[in-house]
């Protein structure tokens, strides 16, 4: 599936230098190349991992209008504005690589392989279906190019469907019915996702979770949903709304709430009775809705505590012995759920995960993942340079770390 990244790349610089262009990069496109295959991750966890991920993010750069995206801006931020080196954006929080569109191939690059190294065994995808209404084309073309990465990587990858806009579809008369837009949406997901190799089959059938059910609330319904899936998917609900897909739904997922007794609960009273069941961790939530004009006041928050709610909620989970755990989540800085590197924890959560899953044999490289983001950057326009990083992210996917950091070391 991979092309030769070093025949793509001889032929654009014999291209570039017939125009008489001078070449003063510190390689060549003669320079030896290695395409490597993933290596996985070694963990004394047998827990598999999962990280809730959003993939709405857009700049001024890849929006159709010019404008920031909703998810950085709310309905008063305005992230052109910078202040002591950061941007004004809809969050409590800042990334520590800046405000971001969710495409972009060196941000998923980054994020893929902060995941991999903190022990992460795939992402759970934040999906709002097929339809080009709002930014769901968007939230659709950034979650392909997502996915085209993730095999690069050695991440598996599974769909969180959000079933809260179907009748917006309906109201813009995209579709007949809620159940029949749902329908276009799995029927796509069944062609383009479900038969991949990394896409996460639990018993034998591509996992699909189902944020709610809040629209679609009745066993008929799903089955009509589900009428062209074959075979029909391990559907997993909201915690306690398994009820409202009747014998379609294989089990429930825990999320975060303000009262911590509610996970304790999930575990004590529903986990035994779940076929699957998913547990959750996170490291606080701390939503700007109120102050972004969002008009989504949510009323409660749950403190960092400075990493204290992670190392608490992962106990809990290890405690229950779950066998799959979402993480809550990578990147949701609207509501302060996000485990991404930022400027105020640094790396503090990606290594409290690597600690959990018990990494081993691999050092933790979350700084020269970050190097590599900033060289990329650093060095856009520059063909030899950008061919020593991908050689260093291959290196980084075959945990052959000394080598992609002196890969990275080469270039000054």
């Amino acid at each position: 599936m991979k092309t030769s990244i070093s025949i793509m790349a001889a032929i654009f610089c014999s291209a570039f230098l017939a125009f008489g262009c001078s070449d003063s990069d510190p390689s060549g496109p003669s320079d030896p190349f290695e395409e490597l295959d993933p290596v996985a991750i070694s963990k004394t966890n047998p827990t598999k991992i999962y990280m809730h991920y959003m993939p709405w993010f857009e700049t001024k750069a890849s929006s159709p209008n010019g404008q920031w995206g909703y998810h950085w801006t709310m309905s008063n931020r305005n992230p052109d504005i910078i202040t002591n080196g950061k941007r004004e954006i809809a969050s409590h929080y800042y990334p520590m690589i800046g405000p971001y569109h969710s495409g972009d191939k060196q941000v998923i690059e980054n994020h893929l392989l902060m995941m991999k190294y903190a022990g992460i065994d795939g992402i759970l995808i934040d999906w709002y279906g097929t339809y080009d209404l709002n930014d769901f084309r968007l939230i659709k073309q950034n979650t392909e190019q997502l996915i085209d990465m993730l095999d690069e990587v050695g991440l598996e990858y599974a769909i969180v469907y959000e079933d809260r806009f179907l009748p917006d579809i309906v109201n813009a008369g995209l579709a007949p019915s809620v159940t029949s837009a749902a329908r276009t949406d799995f029927s796509y997901l069944q062609n383009n996702c479900f038969n991949d190799a990394n896409y996460i089959k639990i018993d034998g059938k591509p996992l699909l979770l189902n944020f709610g059910p809040i629209v679609i609330q009745t066993e008929s319904g799903w089955t009509d949903a589900f009428e062209n899936l074959n075979p029909k998917p391990t559907f997993l609900t909201l915690w306690n709304e398994s009820a409202d897909a009747g014998t379609n739904a294989s089990g429930e997922f825990a999320w975060v709430y303000q009262n911590s007794n509610a996970l304790t609960s999930f575990y004590n009273n529903n986990l035994p009775n779940l076929n699957v069941a998913f547990g959750s961790a996170y490291p606080g939530f701390d939503d700007y809705y109120e102050e972004g004009g969002a008009g989504n006041i949510i009323g409660w928050s749950i403190a960092h505590n400075n990493g204290a709610t992670l190392d608490d909620t992962l106990q809990l989970a290890s405690n229950a012995g779950v066998d799959y755990l979402q993480l809550i989540t990578w990147n949701d800085f609207g509501e302060g759920t996000m485990i991404e590197p930022t400027v105020e924890f640094g790396y503090s959560y990606v290594n409290k995960i690597r600690t959990f899953a018990g990494v081993q044999n691999t050092p933790a490289v979350f700084s020269d993942i970050s190097r590599l983001y900033d060289l990329r950057l650093e060095h856009a326009q520059n063909t030899a340079i950008q061919r020593k990083l991908d050689q260093a992210f291959y290196y980084f996917v075959s945990l052959q770390t000394d080598k992609a950091i002196a890969k990275l070391n080469e270039i000054q």
